[in-house]
């Protein structure tokens, strides 16, 4: 799947990151073998562009890259190599099968792929902060508020916000302790730019979950790269945006489980309270 993923990114890659693209597509084994300084020579690259390129695939490192690579060379399980359009005239078996396909695909990448430092990171950040405010616009705006109402049954103080004005003006007020998440699939629009920007001027940290090439991972604090092809069919769903949403669960569950059993007795007397509230058979 990381090979996958390699090949996915490589026409976004800068043009001496995509010769170490082309190296590790061609010899993925050889490179498990080499140190840091030998992949540079053989590559004919320096090594601070080895750095840029294993954190354009959501890697702290090149260690972490290695570890991840082999993971993914050892693995028997594998998405669809080849995902196939939806045809205008396609029955539904096709559908839920092609579908589904692409589901899969796009999240055994994500776990193929995403930084195990990073969610960590973030996880503790998260824990921590004071407030926490969710941005997304457009279908990254839903998923911005599907994770916020995770946290918020955390008794997490959090709010999520899609309208640009309301983000970027309440961005402007954060400061020290605040934590702003902000989800974007192409990490290039402009309104969340100036928002994070904004943010990080006043002293809060920003977590981005977005795709590791974009501007907006160049801005973050701690990036939680959602690094799925892009989609090319146009009956099917983004598969970014289920990416986002599992990137949130992660989260969450971490953020529940860092604060401690006296949180989780907490949990179970809100999870009860819900359980009244059902009617029974």
């Amino acid at each position: 799947m990381l090979l996958f993923q390699v090949k996915a990114m490589r026409e976004q890659l800068r043009p001496s990151e995509r010769r170490l693209a082309d190296y590790v597509i061609e010899a993925p084994r050889e490179v498990l073998d080499l140190a840091m300084t030998d992949f540079a020579v053989r590559a004919g690259v320096s090594q601070p562009t080895i750095a840029r390129f294993c954190q354009a695939l959501g890697f702290s490192g090149f260690r972490e890259f290695k570890i991840r690579l082999a993971q993914s060379i050892a693995s028997d399980i594998s998405a669809p190599a080849v995902f196939r359009d939806v045809r205008a005239d396609e029955p539904a078996a096709g559908v839920a099968a092609k579908v589904l396909d692409r589901t899969i695909g796009a999240l055994l990448q994500l776990r193929n792929s995403l930084s195990s430092d990073s969610v960590a990171a973030a996880i503790s950040l998260l824990a921590e902060a004071r407030r926490i405010e969710f941005y997304g616009a457009g279908g990254s705006g839903v998923a911005a508020l599907d994770v916020q109402h995770k946290f918020f049954r955390l008794g997490v103080p959090s709010v999520a916000y899609s309208d640009p004005h309301t983000y970027t003006t309440s961005a402007a007020l954060l400061g020290p302790g605040d934590v702003v998440v902000a989800i974007s699939n192409t990490g290039r629009t402009r309104d969340i730019l100036d928002a994070v920007q904004s943010a990080l001027d006043g002293g809060a940290k920003v977590i981005a979950i977005t795709h590791g090439s974009s501007p907006l991972a160049r801005k973050t604090s701690i990036g939680l790269f959602a690094n799925v092809d892009e989609d090319t069919d146009i009956f099917s769903p983004m598969t970014s945006r289920l990416s986002h949403l599992a990137i949130g669960d992660i989260l969450a569950v971490g953020v529940a489980l860092a604060r401690g059993p006296e949180f989780a007795e907490r949990l179970a007397e809100a999870k009860g309270v819900l359980d009244r509230r059902r009617v029974g058979n």
